[in-house]
């Protein structure tokens, strides 16, 4: 029964990738090969080493060409090459956190593929389970990070969540997507976003960004909660995930936080927790920096991109800062306080998305340019006007996808 179950999801992750993605299926079934050539060849101490580097170098490689047919060559990118990289760096995610299980030794996986906590059990790979777990068709194109050993005990449960339950799940992840999905074109219609913003003048250009920003909040917004309903459609529930939801983001904390922090703490829940394990713990200094660097390199290394992330950074230091400060003094009435602090957190984020989402150099400029940047700049002279504070580190966490 549980090898059906595994055949049933890697078998769905191929069909899926090859109908999506076409020809380039092929960049998705290199790395995800190779990588499992990788966890039986290479011992437990130095697999998480050659996993990241090999992985990283494929998923750059392809970032490169992407970028020299987009910006070189100027040719319009097919939709499939585009779905293809995005699968692609969450293989990633995948291929690195069970690397990183196997070299805490947190995990070992007997001959029978069954996941046990435990030091000692030699590593020894069961392909149809790993294979399984990088290429399972719930998470192949979105969808939250789901680590091994939750994998496992999903694949290994004696039944899946019941009927009913699924059914309400999937009909209000649907319904709910077809709503967001209305408001976009509802938006879209009131907003040409790019050229606008190249061509605003004055504060019009604040409005252009908040609204093309909500644009693509509302895409994530719809996407997520697709994947969730897709998660339950394929038997899976959310009873096992202790350590982290289905669904990647709270909408209504995501609007609502007046805290830079929580909201890159709330969005993409799942990668934010990816990154913290994977590079924030493992620095020693400038956690935050490094973090954000990283993210920037995994998703392409575009100007846009590498600009927003690292003012993401600068932004999150601020942040943690103002609030440590103002926050424990009463300078201003609560409710201000809250109104302003939410009101920056909103049109910082929104410059941000703006930078990673266009990507190119022309429009960054046009966005440095504009009047958007009085917000993030406020930020800045705060950062360097306020003393710093001793007391625990921020837990600082990096999201998007």
């Amino acid at each position: 029964m549980r090898e059906c179950k595994l055949a049933y999801l890697l078998v769905g992750g191929v069909i899926l990738a090859c109908v999506s993605m076409g020809q380039y299926a092929v960049l998705i079934f290199i790395p995800a090969l190779g990588s499992l050539v990788l966890l039986y060849t290479v011992s437990w101490q130095s697999v998480h080493v050659w996993t990241f580097l090999l992985q990283m170098a494929w998923q750059t490689g392809c970032h490169l060409w992407l970028m020299y047919r987009q910006h070189y060559l100027e040719e319009t990118l097919p939709i499939k090459l585009t779905i293809t990289i995005s699968s692609l760096m969450l293989l990633t995610q995948k291929v690195t956190s069970l690397a990183m299980d196997l070299h805490e030794r947190k995990v070992a996986l007997t001959a029978d593929g069954c996941m046990k906590k435990s030091s000692h059990i030699p590593w020894k790979n069961n392909v149809l389970y790993t294979l399984s777990y990088l290429m399972f068709f719930p998470a192949l194109l979105g969808g939250p990070l789901c680590s091994f050993v939750e994998f496992q005990q999903q694949v290994s449960r004696a039944s899946m969540c019941t009927n009913l339950r699924r059914a309400w799940t999937v009909t209000r992840g649907c319904m709910l997507f077809m709503l967001l999905q209305a408001l976009q074109v509802v938006l879209i219609k009131k907003v040409n976003f790019e050229g606008n913003l190249m061509d605003c003048k004055n504060l019009q250009c604040v409005y252009v960004m908040w609204s093309t920003a909500l644009l693509f909040k509302l895409t994530y917004y719809s996407h997520w909660l697709l994947d969730e309903a897709l998660f339950h459609t394929a038997g899976f529930s959310t009873e096992l995930y202790s350590h982290m939801s289905v669904c990647d983001g709270n909408i209504f904390t995501l609007e609502t936080t007046n805290k830079i922090s929580v909201f890159a703490r709330t969005w993409n829940k799942s990668t934010a927790k990816w990154l913290r394990r994977l590079i924030f713990q493992n620095c020693q200094r400038r956690r935050t920096l490094y973090t954000f660097a990283f993210s920037a390199w995994w998703h392409g290394l575009h100007p846009g991109q590498i600009f927003g992330f690292l003012c993401w950074a600068v932004m999150l230091e601020a942040d943690y800062r103002i609030h440590k400060y103002y926050g424990s003094k009463p300078f201003f009435p609560r409710v201000l306080y809250n109104t302003l602090t939410w009101l920056q957190t909103q049109l910082i984020i929104a410059y941000i998305m703006l930078a990673v989402e266009m990507k190119n150099l022309a429009f960054m400029l046009a966005l440095c340019f504009s009047y958007n940047t009085i917000f993030p700049a406020i930020y800045c002279i705060l950062l360097f006007l306020l003393p710093e504070k001793k007391g625990a580190a921020p837990k600082h966490t990096l999201p998007h996808r």
